[in-house]
């Protein structure tokens, strides 16, 4: 397979989306619970920015009934209720790609559009992941994200047992600005300026 193209998600391509969606959670129990509407929790809470990822073998010139292999969307976090000033904040969710489309890196290329996003706006990112997903928690603490804790889901797993979710955090402006150091301190960067931010893998 080609490398999937990666776009704003549209309204055309929700129904690609369940249908991705479906075949993740049949493969992979993603999510844990299937909801009794997936077109209403693709598009809910509403996304500040949701991303696709596109079967670039699919004819360009039929994009829009284009396979959808990968999702993405941002959720934009409310201020703390306490009044205290904080960075802006905003939850990775919703991020999937299908078992056809695995090995292409597409899992941190779509956490690279959301990292991308924030970044622009100096939007801190956090997410959950559960407990028992070694293949997200891989993908996460690659990409450089660090786990803040660990907490008990306030919903529970088809069998009614517990969840177990581990939290993560990134400031997307982190890594960009220990490399813009790092660059500027080389031979080469002073002589050119005059010395002078799981299923899914």
């Amino acid at each position: 397979m080609i490398a999937p193209r990666i776009r704003r998600r549209r309204a055309t391509d929700l129904d690609g989306c369940v249908a991705a969606l479906a075949e993740v959670h049949r493969v992979d129990r993603y999510p844990l619970n299937w909801p009794a509407d997936p077109h209403r929790w693709l598009r809910e809470p509403h996304p500040a920015r949701a991303w696709v990822a596109v079967d670039a073998d699919a004819d360009a010139d039929a994009d829009a009934d284009a396979a959808i292999v990968g999702h993405v969307a941002v959720h934009r976090v409310p201020s703390p209720a306490n009044g205290l000033p904080a960075r802006p904040t905003a939850e990775v969710a919703r991020l999937f790609v299908v078992p056809a489309a695995r090995g292409l890196a597409l899992g941190g290329a779509l956490l690279a559009r959301a990292r991308q996003w924030a970044s622009a706006r100096g939007t801190d990112l956090v997410l959950d992941v559960t407990s028992g997903d070694a293949a997200a928690t891989a993908l996460y603490e690659r990409t450089g994200w660090r786990c803040t804790g660990v907490s008990t889901a306030p919903w529970t797993a088809p069998d009614g047992s517990p969840v177990s979710l581990r939290h993560y955090t990134l400031r997307p402006d982190a890594a960009p600005a220990i490399a813009a150091r790092r660059r500027a301190s080389s031979p080469a960067a002073s002589r050119s300026s005059g010395g002078s931010n799981t299923s899914t893998s």
